[in-house]
């Protein structure tokens, strides 16, 4: 099969379009998919340039996410047959005979879901990393209820603008940080109540002012590092903070003790690097309601499309910092 191989540490240079061995199905659970998309995501960024989760022989298939149409199914598969059209988050962190930058990748059918069917494949490919992360950190680690107000850092990224959209739809109020106009426009579109020009802005005392000096109840960070520490001050007493970054060892946790916040921490590649089926399955879950509420009209994926052989052009987009929404890889056959 046509894939996009890592075929060392580095550069988006080193991911080359080759020939790879097509993957096996080894148990009976297994489905085999013909990949028609396959998202891109900053976790691929980070193990193109500091090496896998796994090993480092190469070369490997990046790409946590994929859509398209079962090929082949397992002796014990219950839940789809050939000529279904699925979408799922697995393999792509550098495990032999995963990955998604690809023509064809072999999942459990545990871990699966039915695309939305109102989705291109390059849109629900696009998805799932992004919703199960946003649809957990909000939901799970936040514990966000109806009328609670919400902070959603970045809210036009990949994460954050569908952050936006689960927490309005759980009934919730929320602002969001944004570095244009332009985004300003698309959050306000998303759901948005407020959107702040961070670069403009202090957002925490924004944030402040814009609950009566108390502050929200659930602050959702994104971004990492100071930005992080910053949003301790704009959470109010006893509220929560969930973060999908590792926290920097020279954190000031000293605001976040004295308002006694509860700190979340949401690494939705968890289940994958635990084997925890159990959590596997619940995610898989995840993207089942998701589906639902995206073929219902009610949540959207905003993202924008590359060839596969592009894939090195794909990186660099993201890695410029000015992305909107998501990126998809279109694989051809």
């Amino acid at each position: 099969m046509k894939a996009i191989a890592m075929t060392a540490t580095g550069n988006p240079e080193v991911l080359q379009l080759q020939e790879m061995p097509d993957p096996k199905m080894e148990n009976p659970t297994e489905i085999l998919v013909r990949l028609q998309a396959a998202g891109v995501n900053p976790i691929d960024t980070k193990l193109r340039r500091r090496g896998t989760l796994y090993s480092d022989s190469m070369p490997v298939i990046l790409g946590c996410d994929g859509a398209g149409v079962v090929e082949a199914v397992g002796s014990s598969v219950q839940q789809f047959q050939v000529g279904e059209e699925v979408y799922f988050c697995q393999g792509g962190l550098g495990k032999s005979g995963t990955g998604n930058y690809a023509q064809f990748a072999v999942v459990d059918e545990r871990f699966v879901a039915s695309k939305p069917t109102s989705l291109s494949f390059a849109e629900a490919a696009a998805a799932p990393l992004v919703l199960i992360t946003a649809w957990e950190a909000l939901y799970d680690r936040g514990r966000l209820e109806a009328g609670q107000r919400v902070l959603v850092h970045a809210g036009t990224g990949g994460v954050g603008h569908v952050a936006i959209q689960l927490a309005k739809l759980r009934g919730a109020e929320v602002c969001t940080t944004v570095s244009t106009g332009e985004k300003a426009d698309l959050a306000r579109q998303l759901g948005a109540d407020y959107a702040i020009l961070y670069q403009q802005t202090d957002f925490v005392q924004a944030v402040r002012d814009w609950t009566e000096g108390k502050g929200v109840e659930l602050a959702f960070d994104t971004v990492g590092g100071e930005n992080f520490a910053r949003s301790f001050g704009a959470v109010q007493l006893y509220g929560d903070i969930v973060t999908t970054l590792q926290p920097d060892a020279q954190t000031d946790w000293k605001t976040a003790r004295s308002r006694n916040l509860r700190i979340g921490l949401e690494l939705m590649l968890t289940p994958q690097l635990e084997e925890n089926v159990e959590a596997q399955q619940a995610q898989a879950s995840i993207l089942q309601q998701c589906a639902r509420l995206i073929d219902q009209g009610r949540l959207k994926i905003h993202y924008e499309t590359f060839p596969l052989e592009e894939a090195a052009a794909a990186h660099q987009q993201l890695e410029s910092g000015s992305m909107i929404g998501k990126i998809a890889l279109v694989i051809n056959h």
